[in-house]
């Protein structure tokens, strides 16, 4: 640790031995800024807690050494990617192993989480940058058009693009909505190390190993800024949490850039070396760098530098104190982030499927999450997200009763104050209010149940749902859609054009369990028939009169329909935050070759 001082503007936290043999990758959690994983050549993933010196937990199961390390958004998960091009997927609250996954050919040198929804994105030296599906264990679609390592993979901050770099001094850019590229950027002139996205603008930045970083115009598809001043290769950018100035980290230096025009706020010097990642915490930027077996972490106090034209430094903060706790952030510039209308080029993506083998299953039985400080591991993953969360005001404290109607659950917040206790008597009587109406409704809803069971006997789903939703009663509909989305063989072609419908109704019931029960049956139908009836609906019309081809026809021009006009419910809610809030953000994705 660095002597105490009240005016340096950056400083060494701490320099520890991270792994028995060389270390070969590190990676900051962005959103804390507090959680460190390191990577190294004993093959071992370990997680710390940034300024402190214990390792809190150690992740066995790779058998070759660990290339390249990414936290998820939530800090909840970590994947590793191997020299083998093996991926490995840790859930850090849990303790165990969530997936591994198998594809590529060489090594991992790019590793990233969507921004919602259980999908992942990695880039090798074999030049491919594959999209994975993390609940199903498969590669859902594999892009081609680089021609040397993939450095870096982000992702825009709605989900629908991702940026990729490569050592071919390319960045290309892909619309995961419709899997072809959009454009391409080719004005560096050396392997691009880094890139990311503006938080709220359409705007790209890039830093390569020609010393030079620029700025990409997103909506004009143009270079608009290119500032100078690096004396080294750049190896990390970050845009400062408001968008207001970007951060670049080189050899020995932290700089601070503005655009439009092109200038150099501030240079100061950090002797972090090659620095390998960054993230900013509250008012201050962590660095990390890695050199044999260490691993070091510096700090730049923000307070004192300069982020605009301006020549005045404020704060002032001392480096013998510890880190600040982050405060919460929110998520409306994400929601607010809207794209304009592109054309995508012919280079496409292909698509595959991979089932999980036994090999698989042996890899993540092997693999092991070995807790080594307990105290610093409950006090960040138990309770979940402690470290980037403060309590609630007492104010805001409030407790939930359940209210049960129609057989769904509403989560209402219980009154603030109350004037006096229930007596024994009152409360019985509050509580046998309802009861003569819930036992109504209970009996008619199993009546209705054992109708539609009668005709599920014969083996005819068609018309057991048919005779579901004729009932008028929707927690007949979610009781029978929850059996058959257990069972995605039943669905058919049939099926849909009878329940889109109440998909609709569904989605937008004020019940939260009606609207888990309706994503998930959207989901299956989009992953199952959209490909069919988009095919059906475009191809050429048939010699002559078939009978069967004209009614599917028919049947996949209503579903066309029905599901246009669920796309615009699923549309307005997906900026709702949450869980259904994720859930509508991956349909808006599988429901975005509609609008083509």
């Amino acid at each position: 640790m660095a002597a105490a001082s009240t005016t340096k503007t950056s400083w060494r936290l701490q320099e520890f031995v991270a792994h028995s043999s060389n270390v070969s990758c590190v990676a900051l959690g962005k959103t804390s800024g507090r959680l460190l994983a390191t990577g190294g050549e004993d093959c071992k993933v370990n997680i710390w807690a940034v300024s402190k010196p214990n390792c809190i937990m150690s992740l066995t199961g790779h058998n070759n050494p660990v290339e390249c390390l990414h936290f998820s958004s939530s800090e909840e998960q970590v994947v590793a990617g191997s020299q083998s091009g093996s991926l490995r997927i840790w859930d850090l609250e849990a303790a165990k192993i969530l997936r591994t996954l198998m594809g590529h050919k060489a090594n991992i040198t790019s590793l990233g989480f969507h921004p919602y929804g259980e999908f992942l994105a990695s880039g090798s030296m074999d030049t491919n940058i594959k999209f994975w599906d993390v609940r199903r264990k498969g590669c859902v679609y594999r892009y081609k058009g680089h021609t040397q390592a993939v450095r870096c993979l982000a992702f825009s901050p709605d989900g629908k693009w991702l940026a990729s770099a490569s050592d071919d001094s390319t960045i290309k850019l892909w619309d995961l909505t419709v899997g072809k590229m959009i454009t391409e950027f080719t004005a560096h002139t050396a392997a691009v190390n880094i890139v990311q996205f503006h938080p709220t603008e359409y705007l790209l930045a890039s830093g390569s190993s020609d010393r030079t970083i620029k700025l990409w115009d997103l909506e004009k598809f143009k270079l608009i800024g290119s500032p100078e001043g690096e004396a080294t290769a750049v190896r990390c950018v970050l845009f400062s949490p408001d968008g207001g100035c970007l951060y670049s980290g080189a050899t020995e230096s932290l700089r601070v850039y503005g655009w439009e025009p092109d200038r150099c706020f501030d240079v100061v010097p950090v002797a972090w070396g090659k620095v390998a990642d960054m993230a900013v915490c509250n008012q201050q930027l962590i660095g990390v760098s890695c050199q044999q077996t260490n691993v070091s972490s510096y700090v730049v106090d923000l307070t004192r530098v300069k982020k605009t034209g301006g020549s005045e430094i404020q704060g002032v903060i001392r480096d013998d104190q510890p880190l600040t706790e982050p405060s919460p952030k929110g998520s409306m510039l994400w929601r607010n982030y809207e794209r304009p209308m592109t054309t995508c080029s012919s280079q496409r993506y292909s698509s595959e499927r991979r089932s999980p083998s036994s090999e698989d299953e042996k890899d993540e039985r092997e693999s092991t999450a070995e807790i080594r400080n307990a105290e610093d591991y409950k006090e960040i993953f138990q309770p979940k997200n402690a470290i980037s969360r403060t309590p609630p005001k007492m104010c805001e404290a409030r407790v939930p009763k359940l209210h049960g109607l129609s057989g769904g659950f509403v989560l209402q917040s219980a009154p603030n104050n109350r004037s006096s206790a229930l007596g024994d008597e009152e409360a019985l009587s509050q509580i046998k209010k309802g009861h003569d109406t819930m036992c109504v409704m209970l009996s008619s809803r199993h009546k209705n149940l054992e109708t539609v069971r009668a005709g599920w006997g014969s083996g005819d789903v068609k018309n057991s749902l048919d005779t579901a939703v004729s009932m008028n009663d929707l927690s007949i509909v979610v009781d029978i859609l929850n059996i058959v989305n257990l069972k995605p063989s039943l669905w058919k072609l049939d099926l849909c054009t009878s329940i889109l419908p109440q998909i609709e109704e569904l989605l937008q019931s004020k019940y939260e369990s009606y609207v888990q029960t309706g994503c998930t049956s959207l989901k299956l139908i989009l992953k199952r028939f959209l490909p069919l009836i988009s095919d059906t609906l475009t191809a050429p019309p048939s010699v002559g009169v078939d009978i069967t081809r004209e009614e599917r026809h028919q049947k996949c021009k209503t579903c066309y329909k029905q599901l246009k006009n669920l796309s615009n419910v699923v549309k307005n809610k997906a900026d709702q935050v949450g869980r259904h809030g994720s859930a509508f953000k991956e349909l808006q994705l599988l429901m975005a070759p509609l609008d083509y």
